[in-house]
Order: C-alpha cells, then structure tokens, then sequence
C-alpha cells in the first residue's frame, strides 16, 4: 500500500472519527445554567475543540494502522473479495 493511499484512508477516517468524537463530553449552555441572549439553550458551552481534536487524530491514527496491517500484512483487499463469494471450478 502506497503513502499516499494510507494518507487518503487517514484523511476518510478522521473525518468520520471526528463525528463520532464531537458528542464527547458536551455540555450543553442548559445545562450548565448559563445561556447565552440570542443562543439556543442546547448549544454547547465548552465544546472543547481542541481536546477532540487530538482524540480524532488517535483514533483516526489507530484504525489506519488497523486498516493498513489487514490490507497489507495480511493480504486482504478488494481483489480477493471474488474468491469468498464465487464457486470454485
């Protein structure tokens, strides 16, 4: 697998993590009792992005390594798909 394949898997992967992550740990304006005039009560009152951040990058990192060892070290790809699902003559 190339390192541009396994930075384009990377790049897919965060995104998707970074869904995943943001409900983390949210607390909402409402329930910390301090709304803010011209904000919904749900909005978040210290969404942390930073933190969040950084916990996609390790997840995103962790699953990456997990895609690359399957794919690479152990030989499972797309091409290989054919063989479970055709019978063999």
């Amino acid at each position: 697998m190339s390192v541009v394949s396994i930075i384009a898997i990377f790049f897919v992967v965060w995104w998707i993590v970074l869904f995943a992550v943001l409900p983390w740990g949210m607390r909402t304006q409402d329930d910390e009792g301090e709304v803010i005039l011209g904000t919904v009560s749900s909005a978040p009152h210290n969404p942390r992005m930073l933190r969040k951040a950084i916990a996609t990058t390790v997840v995103a990192a962790i699953v990456t390594a997990i895609i690359w060892y399957v794919v690479d070290q152990l030989g499972f790809g797309v091409e290989g798909i054919a063989d479970y699902f055709l019978p063999r003559q």
